[in-house]
């Protein structure tokens, strides 16, 4: 090793070291949260999904986030209709896309 080369380390771009610093105080302020916001998006698009394949009413889902001792829980509780007899088990129609 040359000494000059102990003086030109290769440092990491502050922007990288920004970027990282930056995702960790996101994720801690995320944890910290009691309310999420991002629930009622997430109940939205699980009930379009569940709406792909079987016929539900929006109030027969239920998207729940539970916290205990540092560990999340998402609990989904979906009310689903009595199978209809004779009827062939297929998704329902979707739009073109």
């Amino acid at each position: 090793m040359n000494l000059m080369d102990f003086f030109r380390r290769n440092k990491e771009p502050t922007a990288t070291t920004a970027k990282d610093r930056l995702q960790i105080v996101l994720a801690h302020e995320r944890a910290d949260r009691n309310a999420p916001d991002f629930l009622p998006a997430l109940q939205k698009e699980l009930l379009a999904v569940i709406k792909k394949y079987v016929p539900i009413d929006d109030d027969k889902v239920a998207v729940k986030l539970e916290r205990e001792s540092g560990c999340s829980m998402l609990e989904v509780n979906v009310e689903l209709p009595a199978p209809t007899k004779g009827a062939p088990r297929q998704p329902a129609a979707t739009a073109a896309g």
